[in-house]
């Protein structure tokens, strides 16, 4: 099938930098998946993936982990999301919203009201009047809400399109969740203007004021991103997506169950742990920590 989406390269910066920005994040959960004791850190030896999977381990014994996304409110480019969590429809239905092998695959709790969408309009944002959505990466549980953001611009490195454009549910993507025919930038790490950033060897800076920063970090898929953002108290705040899962995956450097290149997926996770060593002050929230976000502030300024 061909795609109704033709992504154009990024020209950074994008317009709404300020000098000397700072930004007020809020969390928001979108859902959460019941996920096997195996999730965040996949057994030694052979087939790993297959052990791990959890199809003999009582469901009593998995555990639900948070899909979030965070709404980032600049005070020039106004606000933009990073992530859309879920698809609405899965408050009510998991095969509508996912697909057959998804709603057999996935156990999925979302109550109405939890979708990104709604979680704006009760913070009185228009989801219409979001500006620019960057997309750490293309699997279902980050692409769930794009087709309620049509007035948007979806930022995405260039490889992780290619390989959620050609992959499917085996590689974590559901075409359908992303391929609208919207405004789509990519971001070429390799390009030569990208430079580094702390710890961090490839890195983007989105409006040029240093407000938020996209860093390379690959390895749980091909083109995973990262988020670094400057609050407005001056700290800095590290959104790692799936690049950790948890505090612990970074502390004691877990290789989750499902990763796409082990090798990337270590050194990017070497150098968050890096980055956190340099910048003791860092705040940090992981992709899906349980323990993490039950502790998690309202906002972040």
């Amino acid at each position: 099938m061909a795609a109704a989406t033709h992504p154009k390269r990024a020209s950074l910066p994008l317009p709404g930098g300020r000098d000397g920005a700072g930004v007020v994040v809020t969390p928001m959960c979108t859902g959460e998946m019941l996920a096997m004791p195996r999730f965040f850190q996949r057994p030694s030896g052979p087939l790993p993936t297959v052990r791990g999977s959890g199809l003999l381990t009582p469901r009593r014994r998995w555990t639900w982990v948070p899909i979030p996304c965070f709404l980032v409110e600049h005070p020039e480019a106004g606000p933009i999301l990073i992530d859309t969590g879920l698809p609405p429809a899965a408050a009510h239905n998991v095969r509508t919203a996912l697909g057959r092998r998804a709603a057999i695959a996935f156990t999925i709790r979302m109550e109405d009201g939890w979708a990104v969408t709604d979680r704006l309009v009760a913070l009185g944002i228009d989801p219409l009047g979001i500006g620019v959505v960057v997309m750490t990466h293309l699997h279902y549980d980050h692409t769930g809400a794009v087709a309620q953001l049509p007035g948007s611009t979806f930022v995405v490195d260039g490889r992780e399109w290619d390989a959620a454009i050609s992959g499917g549910l085996r590689q974590g993507y559901r075409r359908q969740l992303f391929d609208h025919g919207y405004d789509w930038r990519t971001v070429d790490f390799g390009a030569a203007q990208v430079d580094s950033f702390a710890s961090f060897g490839r890195a983007v800076d989105l409006f040029g004021d240093g407000s938020v920063r996209l860093l390379s970090t690959p390895g749980h898929t091909k083109g995973h991103m990262s988020v670094l953002l400057r609050l407005r108290s001056g700290r800095e705040l590290l959104l790692t997506a799936d690049a950790a899962y948890t505090r612990r995956t970074i502390e004691d450097e877990q290789l989750p169950l499902f990763c796409d290149d082990v090798h990337r997926y270590m050194r990017s996770l070497r150098e968050i742990r890096r980055y956190l060593e340099l910048t003791p002050s860092a705040l940090v929230v992981c992709g899906h920590d349980p323990e993490g976000w039950a502790e998690i502030p309202e906002r972040y300024d």
